[in-house]
């Protein structure tokens, strides 16, 4: 059984809202809707139109596979641990079961499937919780070795970590509550109050959007649904996988028609680890192989997601 990593103190108030969520999970899958589609203009546009700083470096490049125990591996296995960051707040993805008090979601299949095949024993994996704004901050301090935590791949950060090959497509959609009359991501934002957690892809969305009345910050995504199921935000920017996983958790809210940033999301790691890197990149190459990946993407993802597996999983272009 993976041993529990130091867990950061939650919000107060998200703290209420997975206690609240206790019932739902104790009773099995929520049956939430679908991802609206994009509006067909406004998603044509933003897919075929790659972001600027996609367009400046190759967020598809890592190292190629391998199996060799290099020096960031080895030193790995001679601490007699790998910790891996994760989430405990994101609905599906990473998310504390209030029930059995463990991390559970798509991306925790993966965290586990990464730590066993490395160190070839679950029990010398330890998953940590690890915040949206701090996740590059814990990799190079040397606080965990890996993150599997829905991390978008980007020019700026492929700057100061490493990544894998991406393993999972995404945009930035937007979600409301139901009361609200807006149907498209300009209708949700412009001349509104937005969140966004900090140091996310969806924050420096917000930021080239002109027309935005304010733009509130959290420290992982969730804070936004509490702060919108409180009436102190009008919309929540946020990959679409999350914003998914909240309309699923909360029957109140749900995400508008359209998609901006179609990016790629990756494993990071320290950017010098290329022997833990290669060793990342086989992991995943057999996940998807294998069959697992979909697998996952069943369980946890399918009931909620807009589009089939094969949607989300990245094909080198």
């Amino acid at each position: 059984m993976m041993r529990k990593g130091t867990v950061r103190a939650r919000s107060a108030a998200a703290v209420a809202l997975l206690a609240s969520c206790a019932a739902v999970l104790g009773a099995g899958s929520p049956q939430g809707a679908a991802l609206p589609a994009a509006a067909p203009g406004q998603a044509a546009q933003a897919l075929q139109a790659p972001r600027q700083e996609q367009a400046d470096c190759d967020v598809y490049r890592s190292v190629p596979p391998g199996t060799e125990d290099g020096p960031a591996v080895k030193a790995i296995k001679a601490k007699r641990s790998l910790v891996i960051g994760v989430d405990q707040n994101s609905f599906r993805w990473g998310a504390r079961n209030p029930n059995t008090g463990a991390i559970e979601g798509f991306d925790i299949d993966v965290a586990k499937a990464i730590g066993t095949a490395i160190m070839g024993d679950p029990e010398k994996v330890t998953l940590k919780a690890v915040p949206t704004a701090e996740r590059i901050k814990f990799i190079q301090e040397g606080r965990v070795d890996l993150i599997v935590r829905t991390m978008t791949i980007t020019c700026a950060r492929l700057e100061q970590v490493a990544f894998s090959k991406p393993y999972f497509t995404t945009s930035q959609r937007v979600v409301v509550p139901r009361s609200s009359p807006a149907r498209t991501i300009d209708e949700a934002v412009d001349g509104k109050t937005v969140c966004a957690a900090s140091s996310s892809s969806a924050e420096d969305e917000l930021k080239i959007r002109p027309k935005v009345g304010k733009i509130v910050t959290v420290e992982n995504h969730l804070d936004c649904l509490v702060l919108m199921q409180l009436g102190k935000i009008d919309a929540t920017m946020t990959d679409d996988g999350l914003a998914a996983s909240q309309a699923a958790q909360d029957q109140t809210v749900r995400v508008v028609d359209g998609e901006v940033r179609p990016a790629v999301i990756g494993i990071a790691m320290r950017k010098n680890d290329t022997d833990l890197t290669a060793r990342v990149n086989k992991v995943l190459a057999d996940y998807y192989a294998s069959g697992a990946w979909r697998a996952g993407y069943d369980r946890w993802l399918k009931p909620y997601m807009l589009n089939d597996a094969d949607h989300y999983w990245p094909v080198q272009p």
